[in-house]
């Protein structure tokens, strides 16, 4: 591959293993639910959801975070990652909490990553229209 080529033949490793870090945190999240699902009920409690969508995320976050860690779909994949931070987010918007407001800002950084991740898939990985 030429260093103009735009087009990597096989995927960088700093890309693995990014993704593969982003994988964690979700596969971590799956994990917390599954094995501490009351502080998740009460944030759904916290405006007003019901505390069963405990349930729903943390399928989401596991099979997400496994097809982010194999590189399956990872256009996709990023993209929904990224709103479900976006969404979730707003559990954490308790400016009286400085823990909270940091996962807060957290949760968009990790969005913001995402998009770039998912963006990158687009463009270079065939991954996507």
């Amino acid at each position: 591959m030429a260093a103009t080529d735009p087009t990597p033949t096989a995927t960088p490793v700093t890309l693995r293993v990014g993704r593969a870090l982003i994988a964690v945190l979700f596969l971590a999240g799956a994990l917390q639910k599954a094995l501490g699902p009351e502080q998740g009920m009460v944030l759904l409690g916290n405006v007003g959801l019901p505390g069963w969508l405990i349930w729903p995320a943390l399928l989401f976050n596991a099979v997400a975070g496994l097809a982010l860690l194999m590189g399956y779909a990872t256009r996709w994949v990023a993209l929904a990652l990224s709103v479900y931070c976006m969404v979730t987010s707003i559990f954490h918007f308790q400016p009286e909490d400085g823990w909270q407001m940091s996962i807060f800002v957290k949760n968009w950084a990790i969005a913001g990553g995402l998009l770039v991740l998912s963006d990158y898939a687009r463009r270079f990985t065939g991954n996507g229209p």
